[in-house]
């Protein structure tokens, strides 16, 4: 019995040292969202919404969620490309990998669930009047998720 304890050890031992060797890191992204972006584009799409997010008329948007955004583009060092348009649209081009992240008056509840990943609802938004708010970014691209959310974690709390 002592003798295949050990053998499992030496197994599972065999197992993290092999695995350590091959560069994963977890989460991932499968299509490199967050390497694609950081010290290049972040392309945003968002869609209006009074007290987060509305349109200055010189193509960046004002209002608290553009505000994080910036702010989570400035720790990937990366500058932000913002598109315009209805959430239908957005999810889209989110699907289509146009754009990297949507942003908008989404909240928890959000009926895209199926076709975009989603933050945690951060109800600590500026401007979300009790609204659980969400961010979009695309199916499977964990990595990108897990680092987006690290920075609302900080800056809304969760």
């Amino acid at each position: 019995m002592r003798t295949t304890r050990i053998g499992a050890a030496a197994a599972m031992l065999l197992l993290a040292v092999g695995l350590a060797g091959c560069g994963l890191t977890i989460p991932t992204d499968p299509d490199g969202t967050l390497e694609s972006v950081r010290d290049a584009e972040l392309r945003v799409g968002f869609s209006p919404d009074p007290g987060l997010i509305t349109d200055d008329g010189r193509g960046s948007p004002d209002g608290s969620l553009p505000d994080l955004v910036d702010g989570f583009a400035h720790t990937l060092d990366a500058d932000v490309d913002w598109t315009e348009g209805s959430e239908e649209t957005l999810v889209g081009m989110l699907e289509r990998g146009d754009l990297d992240l949507v942003v908008g008056g989404m909240t928890d509840q959000s009926p895209w669930i199926d076709r975009a990943g989603m933050t945690r609802g951060y109800p600590g938004i500026d401007g979300a009047d009790g609204r659980s708010i969400v961010m979009l970014v695309p199916l499977g691209e964990n990595g990108f998720l897990s680092a987006l959310e690290t920075y609302l974690d900080e800056e809304v709390g969760s």
